[in-house]
């Protein structure tokens, strides 16, 4: 059996056991709550792995390793970031969003929980957080179906739009399927082959190169700064911002739908603890690895004299030079796994937008069957649209992915963590900040550097805009409620059970 036939198996493997998954899903799956959230019945371990694999998407082993490769340890700042936003996110937000969901008229989507906590009767609220949901899952899904054309294009020498649609058929199969327990099962799956992949690589390599010595002699011949946090400069402005912009990752973890729903859907607050271990262990672990298959990419290269046309593409490259036929195959789909986990939990997070948050809003009264049949076509579609999107991208994964990321970071970020800490938050607070956390990003992004002279990441400018402005509308539009401080309370107590 030739190379390629031995690594086309290795894929043609993968993709079965991902459709029989989503097959086994289906099975379980009765009802639109079901298909959406699993029922609440997700246990620890499989909320923690499928968070970390819808989260961690094809930037973990394209996007990240890529930028140490070009950039060296200062790119390291974001998996700094993130691994502290996680923590946060696990400790503080997962116990409490999971027991005040449930208080808060069983809400099954973020845009529904703002509008039942905040009793927010003009619906407007619900609208707005929808509209935001399905605009930056859009281009979010873009940039996971660009990396599957690039990988593709690299790993079969496949054009680039065949290497999209492959992705986004298998994709939309299992997820039009299984749905969110299907999602979440193959998420778990995809978990562990990127952790193996992040690991196997970097240590093959670094022994490739001579050893740790070696490696990190060969990253100085190259240029000793990208081996210092600092970017091996003086501490000027300059590096201060990219150093905040990198670390301000972690700010987006309180308001990405994609992985906060998995809060919703475990078995209880009491999960958060589990899951929390077992989550921060794997992200850990994995950031770790893509920064080492960064550096040793460095060392390699440059003791080989191979050429890099992308440095995206490190890992798969040292992939294709150092392991057998078969290995590659599997890395290739870890690297497949990490992209399709997220556009899975992403297009499942569109649907649930779509149907709870503007097509039951508009006063529609359906049947469940209808119900399931109308998510299912919002997958579809919003799948479509994303692959349009990608077929001329106007950025790297990275780029494409911070966008994103910082939309929902800036948007929803502010409200959630006001909704679960701050009773005085109002409707008219929150809408007021996350439109304005929203517009900063989208302004920012494609003015700030300009008119500033600061390249800052659009997340920092976003949040904090929010922030201000939903204290300050709230303020001036609180009224007492005992209702709600009632429901305040018995979500607090519920998520004591940590």
């Amino acid at each position: 059996m030739s190379d390629r036939s031995m690594q086309i198996s290795a894929l043609a493997v993968y993709f079965a056991v991902m459709i029989a998954i989503g097959f086994y899903a289906y099975r379980k799956t009765v009802d639109h709550e079901g298909y959406m959230l699993a029922g609440r019945r997700l246990p620890a371990w499989a909320a923690a792995l499928s968070a970390g694999a819808s989260d961690m998407s094809g930037w973990l082993i394209m996007g990240l390793p890529g930028a140490i490769y070009a950039a060296g340890l200062i790119e390291a700042w974001i998996a700094v970031g993130l691994t502290i936003g996680a923590f946060l996110n696990w400790k503080f937000i997962a116990p409490r969003l999971r027991a005040y969901t449930e208080v808060a008229n069983n809400s099954i989507t973020i845009p529904s929980f703002f509008e039942n906590r905040l009793r927010d009767d003009s619906r407007l609220l619900r609208i707005a957080s929808g509209v935001i949901v399905l605009v930056f899952f859009t281009f979010y899904v873009s940039s996971m179906m660009v990396a599957g054309g690039e990988f593709f294009r690299l790993a079969f020498g496949t054009s680039y739009i065949t290497g999209l649609l492959i992705v986004a058929v298998v994709t939309l199969a299992y997820t039009l399927i299984g749905g969110f327990l299907g999602a979440s099962l193959t998420d778990v799956v995809q978990g562990v082959m990127m952790l193996l992949a992040l690991l196997t690589v970097p240590v093959v390599a670094m022994f490739a190169v001579g050893g740790f010595g070696e490696t990190t002699d060969a990253i100085r011949e190259v240029d000793p700064s990208r081996l210092s946090w600092l970017g091996g400069g003086s501490l000027t402005a300059a590096t201060i911002m990219g150093i905040i912009s990198a670390a301000a990752w972690g700010l987006g973890y309180f308001g990405q739908p994609h992985i906060i729903v998995r809060f919703m859907a475990m078995r209880g607050a009491a999960s958060a603890k589990p899951a929390r271990r077992v989550g921060m262990t794997w992200m850990i672990v994995s950031l770790f690895g893509a920064v080492a298959c960064g550096l040793v990419g460095i060392a390699y290269f440059q003791r080989t004299a191979n050429e890099l046309d992308n440095p995206e593409n490190v890992v798969l490259a040292l992939s294709q030079l150092l392991l057998p036929p078969l290995v590659v195959g599997f890395v290739f789909a870890a690297v497949l796994a990490a992209i399709m986990s997220t556009v899975s939990s992403q297009l499942l997070v569109s649907s649930s937008a779509f149907v709870e948050d503007l097509y039951k809003v508009l006063g529609r009264d359906s049947s469940q069957r209808t119900l399931l049949l109308l998510g299912r076509l919002c997958v579809l579609i919003v799948a479509l649209i994303a692959g349009l999107l990608a077929v001329n991208p106007s950025g790297t994964i990275l780029e494409l992915v911070a966008f994103a990321w910082a939309g929902f970071g800036a948007s929803f970020g502010p409200a959630v963590v006001l909704c679960l800490f701050w009773r005085k938050l109002t409707n008219w607070g929150a809408l007021a900040g996350m439109v304005t956390g929203a517009a900063t990003v989208v302004l920012w992004a494609a003015y700030g550097p300009d008119i500033y002279g600061v390249s800052l990441y659009e997340i920092v400018p976003g949040f904090f805009a929010n922030v201000i402005v939903s204290i300050a509308v709230s303020l001036l539009t609180y009224r007492p409620n005992q209702e709600i401080d009632d429901e305040f309370d018995r979500a607090v107590e519920l998520s004591k059970a940590t």
